[in-house]
C-alpha cells in the first residue's frame, strides 16, 4: 500500500495553487475544473494523461471531503503544487482538506455488489503515494502525488 501519514516534502515549490470551495456537490465538481484549468494556465495539455489523471484525482478526493468529511457551513480546500526535487524530478501534489476529523477508511476489498467504497482504491491505483495527515484544529488533509515530466509550471 502506497498511503502514508506524512510526506516528505522536500524540494522547491515551483508552483502552488489554492482555493477554498463550498463543500457541496457544485463545489467538487468545481475542483476538478479548477484543476483542469490551473494545469492548463501552467503549460501541460488539457487532454495529457498528467491533466486527465490529476482531474480524476481532484475529482475523487474533493468527493469524499464533500461526502465523508463535510460539516455544516465549512468549506474544502484544494491545493495543487508543482514541487522540482534535486536531481530534476518533479512532483504535482494534490491536497484536499476537509473539516471532518476521521482518517479517511481504506476499503481494500469492497463488497462486490457496493455501489460505493472504491474510490480510494482508485487514488491508490493512480497515484505515486498518497496519504492523510491531521489539519489542525480538526479536520484533516488527504494527499495524492504524481510524478510528472519537467518544463512546466515554472
Amino acid at each position: 500500500m502506497k498511503s502514508e501519514i506524512h510526506a516528505p516534502q522536500l524540494g522547491v515549490h515551483a508552483a502552488r495553487f489554492s482555493q477554498q470551495l463550498s463543500s457541496t456537490r457544485r463545489g467538487a465538481r468545481l475542483a476538478r475544473l479548477l484543476a483542469v484549468q490551473q494545469l492548463a494556465d501552467w503549460g501541460w495539455a488539457r487532454d495529457s494523461e498528467t491533466v486527465q489523471t490529476a482531474a480524476l484525482l481532484v475529482a475523487e478526493l474533493a468527493t469524499n471531503a464533500v461526502t465523508h468529511g463535510r460539516v455544516p457551513g465549512r468549506n474544502f480546500l484544494l491545493t495543487l503544487a508543482v514541487i522540482r526535487h534535486p536531481g530534476e524530478t518533479t512532483t504535482l501534489r494534490i491536497e484536499v482538506a476537509d473539516c471532518g476529523g476521521e482518517r479517511p477508511p481504506v476499503r481494500l476489498r469492497p463488497e462486490s455488489t457496493a455501489e460505493h467504497g472504491r474510490g480510494l482504491l482508485l487514488v491508490e491505483a493512480l497515484s505515486a503515494r498518497w496519504g492523510a495527515e491531521p489539519r489542525p484544529p480538526s479536520g484533516k488533509t488527504v494527499w495524492a502525488e504524481l510524478c510528472v515530466s519537467g518544463g512546466h509550471a515554472g
